[in-house]
């Protein structure tokens, strides 16, 4: 089986080591979360293949921050619940929010291995799936990002969308972009400095994706500046956080 990111979220220490301790046997790269809020943090900074969430926490319960993932487009990997407490409603209730299984503590290992394996199988398989908004179900969020997206479509004017890495935003440039027009996924970042204006004409009508602002040196903030004055500005930072 090949190596998997996986994040584990649990306020237990000891139960926290036993589970990278095994994770880690297996080849996978572990990462660890004490609260809901590194939880959030860990999630951001890289999208885990999998998590392991604990449903009982102190700052924010488990079935929360899941609904928090789903209701933002950001529950776009298995996630599989574990809970010391477990009743028949709460698997359920996880569920139906997109949990992909349910493990009741103590985990036994095999049942661990085993659902580990299923869910990452199941990752293999949304690598081959494309993935937009219409996965996410039809919850009044999205429902209603999908309105203003739709309105902001029915314009010519140039878009800029802002986001958070690992948010919103690739889907919502997709859904935005109309069919047979150009996405330009900017990875030579020097292009911004030697030539801008090439840029944005291989983009007419079409995306431009700058996967991440942050790497940007100064030269090329500059040249990003220039393209963000050469076109009309739509304020959308709070449509896609």
């Amino acid at each position: 089986m090949a190596s998997r990111n996986i994040l584990v979220v649990d306020d237990e220490i000891g139960i926290r080591e036993l589970l990278s301790d095994i994770l880690r046997d297996e080849g996978h790269v572990v990462r660890l979360a004490e609260n809901a809020q590194i939880a959030r943090d860990e999630r951001l900074k890289l999208r885990p293949d999998l998590v392991l969430l604990d449903i009982w926490m102190p700052d924010c319960d488990g079935i929360s921050l899941l609904k928090e993932w789903a209701n933002a487009g950001l529950l776009t990997m298995p996630v599989i619940m574990m809970s010391g407490h477990g009743t028949i409603d709460t698997a359920v209730e996880a569920t139906r929010l997109g949990a992909f299984d349910f493990l009741e503590k103590p985990i036994a290992l095999q049942k661990l291995l085993k659902t580990v394996g299923a869910a990452i199988k199941h990752t293999e398989h949304l690598a081959h799936t494309e993935i937009n908004l219409s996965s996410f179900g039809k919850s009044a969020v999205i429902q209603e990002l999908k309105l203003r997206l739709e309105q902001l479509a029915r314009h010519k004017n140039t878009l800029f969308l802002i986001g958070k890495k690992g948010g919103s935003v690739p889907l919502c440039a997709k859904f935005l972009r109309p069919s047979n027009t150009p996405w330009v996924a900017l990875t030579e970042y020097e292009k911004l400095v030697t030539a801008p204006m090439e840029i944005l004409e291989q983009a007419r009508e079409g995306v431009v994706f700058v996967d991440e602002v942050t790497r940007l040196g100064k030269t090329e903030q500059k040249g990003l500046g220039l393209l963000i004055n050469k076109s009309e500005i739509w304020g959308a930072g709070d449509l896609c956080q």
